[in-house]
């Protein structure tokens, strides 16, 4: 069985703090990675800004393990600009920066979510602006060794891509070797998805794999997901990356479930397995 790292999604995660305090809790809390959404309101924010949140991480002490290229407004329901044909220089110029902040703090996994089908537009129209933005993105990180992730989402009507093989397919059209699926399992369960069976199919095409429970989204074991079974299962099929703690807190520790001696490189423990959501496995 594989060994794998938790990393604690500052997005949506300590959001009582300001967003450059939040690597420095995750850090106090024992965690030894973070990832983000897109952590600023422009996708070209200013170097000043840039500048600062990579001091946040370095001074923390913690590694970025993902960030996600800049998605839209997201409060508003934007899930991202890889298919808008009208934002195509925005999301390429936004690469480009994501790239410097990855090569700055050793970051090698970034998430381009696909964006929501637009009114007026031909879905083939999208469809080719998503491809050929994908391979764009795939070949400007491949200097620094990073992998692009597409992922499945859930809650969001008109966004396409909705199961592990949707992003598959996404993917291999694209048909850069530095492309990989984001398995959030979340999404994917809530999303109807075969989660057992897309992870047997689609196992060795996933690049990272993010958590949280259904219903309501909060942490592993407030929910119905076999969270347990399913990370056992990618762990047995060779999964070694990072597993995201992608959910909203809803108890006072939202940590509480996963032992301290856990949350450091590579502490996920197959005896701690069976607590995420283990006994109301379906």
């Amino acid at each position: 069985m594989a060994s794998a790292t938790y990393t604690v999604n500052c997005s949506i995660l300590f959001t009582d703090l300001p967003v450059l305090d939040r690597p420095a809790a995750a850090r106090e809390a024992g965690f030894e990675a973070v990832e983000f959404w897109w952590p600023f309101p422009e996708p070209t924010p200013s170097d000043a800004d840039v500048d600062a949140f990579v001091r946040a991480i370095r001074d923390a002490g913690v590694q970025l393990s993902g960030l996600n290229f800049a998605a839209g407004d997201m409060a508003e329901g934007d899930r991202g600009i890889l298919s808008n044909p009208a934002y195509v220089k925005v999301f390429r110029d936004n690469v480009s920066i994501a790239v410097g902040i990855a090569e700055a703090l050793g970051t090698k996994a970034f998430n381009a979510l696909y964006g929501n089908r637009i009114a007026g537009v031909a879905d083939v129209i999208q469809d080719d602006v998503a491809a050929d933005n994908l391979a764009y993105a795939a070949r400007a990180v491949q200097p620094i060794g990073a992998t692009v992730l597409v992922e499945p989402v859930s809650g969001a009507p008109r966004y396409p891509i909705k199961s592990l093989a949707d992003a598959v397919k996404v993917v291999d059209r694209a048909g850069e070797g530095n492309l990989r699926v984001l398995a959030d399992l979340y999404h994917l369960y809530v999303n109807g998805d075969d989660v057992t069976g897309a992870l047997g199919a689609y196992a060795d095409r996933v690049g990272h794999v993010q958590i949280a429970d259904a219903p309501g989204r909060g942490e592993p074991g407030t929910g119905q997901i076999p969270l347990g079974s399913y990370l056992a299962m990618l762990l047995d099929r060779g999964y070694g990356g990072y597993i995201g703690l992608e959910y909203k807190a809803t108890t006072p520790d939202p940590f509480d479930w996963l032992p301290r001696a856990e949350r450091g490189r590579g502490g996920v423990d197959t005896s701690s397995l069976a607590a995420l959501a283990g006994t109301r496995e379906q």
